[in-house]
């Protein structure tokens, strides 16, 4: 039994909880090698025997509270588990675009390290039949790009992540497909994501994305018929996943500067995407740069003592009003753990309120309580401080090689989930993006409404965008000798007033 899903589940004996808890939601953030406390659940009925990873990493209060890590358990008795109902708030896109008419149905899919978005369409119309979203396959062996590598580089792993994103993309499309009977077949689809899902989906090596200098074995358009990839629903269908610009910027990226204008904009302007990579674009129409910063995978709540998707129980918000901290918790739920936007709000409120120093340092207690029992630690901290310090240090040396200051940009886009939840003078307050808020403007799901675009014809018939990756610059920050001193300069946070 499952609570609070309220939900009877018959499995094997010994099936391990990992197999039994992933295609309900439930995370593996570390692929489940028992190295974090993501997948914690709690146990209220039954037995799971506890194991030195769970005395490692959950201590002795929370064992007595009955918590164990779900990845190193196994259902060897009857058993009620509590654990978070782990639903997905997807950003789809439902932005018309320009389109040549032209017979039959296409797909645009996102696919991204935590979620895989499809849309059907019809292509004589342009308009969306459907939208399917689910939890990426892989991430049961890894919620971040690094884990998923380290899976991929020990064989068989890397044919099995290939093999897991291919059958749910193509799972995803049939049961589009079956929604919308009558409407014809499917002829073309269109896939963009980070340069190690294009890797993996296209079946090329990774070896060289773990290693420097990281950069990718082919990077250019892979293309495909459906019968190859095992879409017996759609034999002759093509399938093109879109290039990467380099390195670890993909074709999401690629997809976004389509979605936003970037590439056709006479003033400059920034698009920036953050996530476990924050991957960042500043230019206009004559010359664009971008690059990536390994953010790690503090704004998507992973490696916090408490920290959690945005799903159902995290906090999302935290806001002062009258000197009395306030939280606002996704599906009204009880309190659970803490996402990415709640944690910017957080340490904001803590700056504010002087329980943050803007070394990063804690005062007045050990934790920082926020509601119920969730509570920042000293460690999510440091995690935060070294996220947003590659962040603004890889915005402050694109602008710099353009020769440009922050207040040159038209615009500041932020794209993808975290950037259209974010609150932008919470990321202004702890120096993550250092524009006025009225310049920065939350963009939604470029990746997948540029991926929309390509189908449509709006950009062409070149998929390759050879014209528009010339003009793209790939700025590989590991090289550049000023990164370690701007990196540890956006370390801190800015003291009150000088934000």
């Amino acid at each position: 039994m499952l609570q609070p899903l309220d939900r009877r589940l018959t499995v094997p004996r010994g099936a391990p909880l990992r197999d039994v808890l992933f295609p309900l939601g439930v995370e593996f953030p570390c692929g489940g090698r028992g190295r974090c406390r993501g997948c914690r659940v709690r146990v209220l009925a039954g037995e799971l025997p506890v194991t030195p990873e769970d005395q490692r990493l959950l201590g002795p209060e929370r064992l007595a509270q009955g918590w164990r890590l779900a990845c190193r358990a196994r259902a060897d008795t009857d058993l009620t588990l509590e654990l978070a109902q782990w639903e997905t708030p997807i950003l789809s896109d439902e932005t018309p675009v320009a389109f040549t008419p032209r017979p039959g149905l296409g797909a645009a899919v996102d696919v991204g390290t935590t979620t895989v978005v499809a849309q059907l369409l019809d292509l004589a119309t342009g308009h969306v039949l459907g939208v399917r979203s689910a939890l990426n396959a892989q991430a049961r062996h890894g919620a971040d790009i690094m884990s998923r590598l380290e899976f991929a580089l020990a064989e068989p792993g890397r044919a099995e992540l290939t093999r897991l994103i291919r059958e749910q993309i193509g799972a995803l499309l049939a049961d589009l497909l079956a929604a919308a009977p009558g409407r014809g077949p499917l002829l073309d689809v269109v896939l963009v994501g980070n340069t190690v899902m294009h890797h993996l989906f296209s079946g090329l090596p990774v070896a060289p994305l773990a290693h420097y200098p990281f950069e990718p074995v082919d990077p250019g358009l892979q293309e495909f018929r459906g019968a190859a990839l095992g879409w017996d629903f759609a034999g002759t269908a093509r399938v093109s996943f879109l290039p990467c610009p380099g390195g670890f910027v993909g074709s999401d990226i690629l997809a976004g500067i389509l979605a936003t204008g970037l590439d056709r904009s006479e003033r400059p302007a920034m698009l920036v995407d953050l996530g476990t990579n924050g991957e960042i674009v500043v230019g206009n129409r004559t010359r664009l740069v971008c690059a990536s910063t390994a953010a790690g995978p503090a704004f998507e709540g992973a490696r916090l003592a408490m920290g959690m998707r945005a799903a159902t129980g995290a906090i999302s918000a935290v806001s002062l009003r009258d000197g009395a901290w306030q939280v606002t918790v996704l599906g009204g739920a009880e309190p659970r753990g803490i996402c990415g936007s709640g944690l910017v709000d957080a340490v904001a409120c803590g700056l504010e309120t002087g329980r943050i120093l803007p070394s990063g340092r804690l005062v007045g207690g050990p934790t920082l309580p926020l509601a119920g029992p969730v509570e920042l630690t000293q460690a999510d901290l440091r995690e935060l401080q070294l996220a947003k310090g590659a962040i603004a240090a890889g915005i402050h040396l694109l602008l710099e090689r353009l020769g440009l200051q922050p207040a040159d940009l038209a615009r500041v886009w932020l794209a993808g989930a975290f950037g259209n939840y974010i609150s932008r003078a919470s990321a202004r307050r702890i120096g993550l993006l250092p524009f006025p808020v009225e310049q920065v403007e939350p963009a939604g799901n470029t990746a997948l409404r540029g991926a929309k675009q390509v189908l449509c014809g709006a950009h062409g018939p070149d998929r390759n965008f050879a014209d528009l990756r010339a003009r793209l610059e790939h700025v590989p920050l590991k090289d550049d000798p000023r990164f370690q001193e701007a990196f540890v300069a956006a370390m801190g946070f800015p003291a009150p007033g000088h934000e």
